[in-house]
């Protein structure tokens, strides 16, 4: 199972710009390279070991495996050729779900900064 895991994992650098940065598609006459933001996650677990006799089980070996991994992907724009070259155009609904976490995270620690300025401010 680990072994699963490691291959897994080992190969998402190749993937590299490949899977951020779609094929180049014709619409409407005009080529586009579509763009997305892509994160992936994996994990794995083993466990042996005994265990000794209680009043609810009985003694006996314990065994253990497990696994798994996902990942997301969220375009967010594409960029699409013209009389100036490419230029990026924007998803903007996937921009502003991809900003609203960043931008609450942001607001937190920037909370927590003010907060401890004025607790030190004080003492």
């Amino acid at each position: 199972m680990a072994k699963i895991i490691e291959n897994l994992a080992e190969s998402v650098p190749a993937w590299g710009a490949k899977v951020a940065y779609g094929e180049k598609t014709t619409v409407d006459g005009r080529e586009l390279v579509p763009v997305a933001l892509v994160a992936f996650g994996f994990g794995g677990g083993e466990g042996s070991g005994d265990m000794p006799a209680s009043e609810k089980t009985p003694a006996g070996r314990g065994e253990g495996s497990g696994g798994g991994g996902g990942g997301y992907s969220v375009p967010i724009g594409a960029y699409i050729g013209g009389p100036d070259g490419l230029k990026f155009r924007p998803n903007t609904v996937a921009l502003a779900v991809v900003a609203v976490p960043l931008v609450t995270a942001l607001g937190a620690a920037l909370a927590v900064i003010v907060g401890a300025a004025r607790y030190a401010g004080r003492h």
